[in-house]
């Protein structure tokens, strides 16, 4: 799988910003991304050494609107850990 088709966007919320102070980043991905091809894809786009790496799939609630309820695709978040010193710039 190409590398910039693994990792779609950066998650930017009040949690993952905090992680950031540490090391933590949370970014968006494939969902039939495993967890090698996550690690191959930050440290090949961002220059960085990833030493763990969490994921979770997250699935949506269904919403009622005017046409029935409509429940929305799964998606995948992956939380990476990165060596000491090592940062991402994202702003």
């Amino acid at each position: 799988m190409d590398h910039s088709y693994v990792i779609k966007r950066p998650l930017l919320t009040e949690k993952s910003t905090e992680g950031m102070e540490i090391g933590r980043y949370a970014f968006e991905v494939d969902r039939h991304a495993t967890k090698t091809d996550i690690k191959a894809a930050v440290e090949s786009l961002y220059g960085v050494k990833v030493v763990g790496l969490e994921t979770q799939v997250r699935k949506r609630a269904e919403r009622r609107t005017r046409y029935g309820y409509v429940k929305p695709a799964p998606t995948k978040k992956a939380t990476v850990r990165l060596r000491d010193g090592d940062v991402i710039e994202l702003f």
